[in-house]
């Protein structure tokens, strides 16, 4: 499901630290304990995506999602089951922990019969309508980022950090689409539970919110995400994700995570 969202996220086994070690570390050291925590492996849940534009309009969407680990890498898979005019449309995600190659992403049309291969300059575009990105979507590579340890805070009881990430180059901010990140991550398990970016184009904001987190198979798991795009504070669109069903461990074929699979449907 992603260390940082959506990873998707994108989307969780708890660490327990004394109050002193947690007042040594510094905005790196946090974030190297969010991306060595325990995500948990073989993967499958069921997803809804709700979409709600700025008159409220909703549009629902159910998917079926599969993760598999391979080494540090993580290969996904989501179906759209419904509605219509989206079901049996594809995405494919190679996400690769090293920096030095470029993640992976494929989107199958199935009106146009026709696979896309999403380019690394369309990654800090919008995921099928939503305010999820593709880039959103995979994890985020630790080294292409520098982090700055802001301050403590609380989110719904819980004591968190904030730190900010920013991107090191010119190319990390084209591919993301966020000029600075701020995260919100608990002091107790080290998951991202809030986060806030900055997005290049259009001086917006985008607002991630963790509203349900479960521990599913000992594994801290998140089961509502709310996203939010706003400009000059007033929101634009707002993307609603919950998971169901969510099973780890599951016996997953390397053959799902394959072009021709995508292209055949659930």
């Amino acid at each position: 499901m992603g260390k940082f969202l959506y990873g998707f996220v994108l989307l969780f086994a708890g660490f327990v630290i004394a109050a002193p070690a947690a007042l040594a570390l510094d905005g790196r050291e946090i974030m190297e304990k969010v991306d060595a925590r325990d995500d948990g492996d073989n993967m499958t849940a069921r997803q809804q995506m709700i979409l709600i534009d700025k008159n409220g309009a909703e549009r629902v969407r159910e998917m079926a999602t599969f993760n598999k680990d391979q080494g540090r890498d993580t290969r996904r898979l989501v179906f759209f089951i419904s509605p219509a005019d989206v079901r049996q449309t594809g995405f494919l995600t190679y996400d690769y922990d090293s920096g030095e190659k470029d993640d992976d992403q494929w989107l199958y049309l199935p009106e146009l019969k026709k696979t896309k291969r999403i380019a690394a300059s369309d990654k800090s575009a919008s995921f099928m309508g939503s305010d999820f990105s593709y880039a959103d979507l995979t994890r985020r590579v630790l080294d292409e980022w520098n982090y700055k340890l802001l301050k403590e805070g609380e989110v719904r009881g819980h004591k968190v950090w904030l730190v900010e990430a920013t991107p090191v180059s010119k190319v990390i901010r084209e591919r993301y689409g966020y000029s600075k990140s701020v995260v919100f991550v608990r002091q107790d398990n080290f998951v991202v539970v809030r986060a806030v970016h900055w997005v290049v184009k259009g001086q917006r904001l985008k607002y991630l919110d963790v509203k349900k987190l479960d521990k599913i198979d000992g594994i801290w798991t998140a089961t509502e995400l709310n996203v939010k795009l706003t400009k000059a504070r007033k929101t634009l669109h707002r993307t609603i994700m919950k998971f169901s069903d969510v099973k780890y461990n599951q016996d997953i074929d390397d053959s799902l995570f394959t072009i021709r699979r995508l292209e055949k449907g659930l």
